[in-house]
């Protein structure tokens, strides 16, 4: 995946939405907040996951 903003959108899903249940909507833009509040909580994995370090094949 070359684009940088699908690498984030993945990203931000794996952590706010994969395996979670959220019960109401509150919680879970509660949780989206929270993700944007803080993303020095996920600084190593976002600065490894988005350079543009990347090969194409072909």
């Amino acid at each position: 995946n070359l684009n940088l903003i699908e690498r984030f959108w993945k990203f931000f899903k794996k952590k706010t939405l994969y395996n979670r249940y959220y019960e109401t909507f509150a919680e879970f833009k509660a949780a989206c907040g929270e993700f944007f509040r803080n993303p020095s909580k996920y600084q190593r994995e976002l600065r490894s996951l988005l350079t543009n370090n990347f090969e194409l094949i072909g």
